[in-house]
Formats: structure tokens, sequence, C-alpha cells
């Protein structure tokens, strides 16, 4: 079991998890991005073809804690695009053009291994770039193509993200990057910024717990979606540190519930929280919250 924090303790990391990590290592994650931009701007294949660089994940959601501190970029191809769903009515013929999964993750690791020297290629979705101290910090750069989704009940009738294929093993892999950024800088500004508090606390407290070893290390985005469930009355306590207990409780609440649990989204409201593709589950999550409520001493 994991240490108990004292009530002094516990108000004092909430307030110094209140914030985001401080202006020097924004500038060191901007300036991630934009040497990948480089990379792909100066790589000749990339001449004249519709392809877009951008941070994801964390960083441009402004949930990052100090440490979880690399940074993810995606690098996509919008010159065609992959898609579910209905088929669109004005959809011209299938793309015979040269893009393919194979050549798209080729001349990615090739523009990144120009600029960067060492590029780690093994990793089955992203190519790792590893820190450099004072200057940069790593750096997962995922190729990826623009991906529709035609849904009836989409707003325009369909939903925009990404696709990336696995290196190793093709798998198929869709994101919602714009989506979780626009529904969580919704939800932040509609509970007075307590959401997105929350959700660094509780990535805070996932680090505290796997550095101690009472929980194996799970995905910091875990958290997010975690408190993305909660009903924005909730976060809209008298403090802060009410505002973080009342929301484990919920999230607890509703883990404990088959009915509840099965209706938990992404913060993306397309993905459903829970299922076989997922990198965790719900024993993972409910590991979270409970050893997360002892850790941070908020009794029975």
């Amino acid at each position: 079991m994991a240490k108990q924090l004292t009530t002094y303790e516990r108000l004092a990391l909430i307030s110094k998890w209140k914030s985001p990590p401080g202006l020097s290592e924004a500038r060191r994650l901007k300036r991630a991005e934009d040497m990948v931009q480089a990379a792909i701007d100066q790589h000749a294949a990339f001449s004249g073809v519709d392809i877009h660089v951008e941070a994801k994940g964390s960083y441009p959601n402004n949930t990052n804690v100090r440490g979880d501190s690399d940074v993810d970029i995606k690098v996509q191809l919008n010159e065609c695009f992959y898609y579910d769903g209905r088929v669109p009515v004005l959809a011209g013929p299938d793309y015979e053009g040269p893009w393919t999964k194979d050549r798209l993750r080729s001349e990615v690791h090739e523009a990144l291994t120009d600029s960067f020297g060492y590029v780690d290629a093994e990793h089955n979705i992203a190519f790792y770039i590893p820190e450099v101290l004072g200057s940069r910090p790593s750096i997962d750069v995922v190729p990826c193509f623009r991906y529709v989704l035609y849904e009836d009940a989409a707003p325009g009738g369909m939903y925009e993200g990404s696709v990336v294929f696995g290196g190793r093993d093709g798998k198929k892999v869709v994101n919602w990057p714009e989506l979780q950024l626009a529904n969580g800088g919704a939800k932040n500004t509609d509970t007075h910024q307590r959401y997105k508090f929350v959700v660094r606390v509780l990535k805070c407290v996932e680090n505290e717990l796997t550095a101690e070893g009472v929980i194996e290390a799970l995905p910091s985005y875990l958290s997010e979606c975690l408190v993305y469930n909660v009903p924005n009355p909730v976060f809209k306590t008298e403090s802060l540190d009410d505002a973080v207990r009342a929301s484990l409780l919920d999230i607890y609440q509703r883990l404990d519930s088959v009915t509840e649990r099965r209706l938990m989204v992404e913060p993306n409201e397309v993905k459903m929280l829970f299922g076989a593709d997922q990198k965790w589950d719900e024993q993972h999550a409910l590991e979270l919250i409970i050893y997360g409520w002892h850790y941070l001493s908020y009794g029975g």
C-alpha cells in the first residue's frame, strides 16, 4: 500500500500541481515541435505535399506535468484520406497516388534521421527521438493520414481524426486529437478551469504511485479520460481540494457500476473508454483511483 500524505502535505502538493510546468518547460516542448517541422520542411520528398506537423496529447491540451515531459507530434499527410462509415455521396474514385502507408513511414523516418541523427524506429507506432538535456525533451513522432468517420449523428455528418498504421503489424489506430482539444477546452471553461487542474493532479498521483511500485505504469491519457467523465457540477466545489476529492469519488462510483462504466468515453466523445483495443482496462482504472484516494488521505 502506498504511503499516505498528511493533510498539510496534500494541500501543499495540490497547490503545486494546480498549474502546468513553467515557461522554460513550455519552450523546450515548443522547440521539439519546431525541430520536427523543420525536418519535414527540408525533406525533398515532401516538397509541395499537403502535410501537417502538430503536437498532440497533453502538451497542446495543457494537461502535461513534469513527470511526463516528453512530447507527441503527428506528421499527417492530407493528400489522401482513409474513411469508415457510410460512403459519402460525393466521394470520388479510390486514391491511386504514390502515398502508401509504407512510403509515408519510410519518408518520415528518413527526414527525421537526416535532421536528428539517431532515431529509434523499433517501436510499432511512433519514431522515438531521445531527449537532449537542457535543450528539448524526448519526442514521439507519429506518421499518419487524415481519417474521416461518416456518421449521421456527427456534426456535419462526419468526424475528422488521424489514422496511423503500425510499422510491424500494420494495425490501424485511429486518434481524434482535434476533438480532444476542442472538447477538453470547452469542459475546462465550463468548470472554471478546474477540469484540467484535476487532470494534472491525478497524473501527478499516478506518477507517484508508479514510482513507489504500487501500480504499474499507465498511459497518462487514462487520467485525462477518467476525469473527463466527471459531470461539470462536481468540479464546482468551494475549494480545489474538495474538487479533487469529489471528482475521484464520482469516478470510483462510475467504475463500480457496470452500466455507468460502459458509458464512459474518451475526451473525443467518439471512442469508448474501455474496450479490447485500449492499453488499459477497468481494473487499471480502479487501482489508480483507489490507491490515489488512499495516497491523498481522503478517508472513508
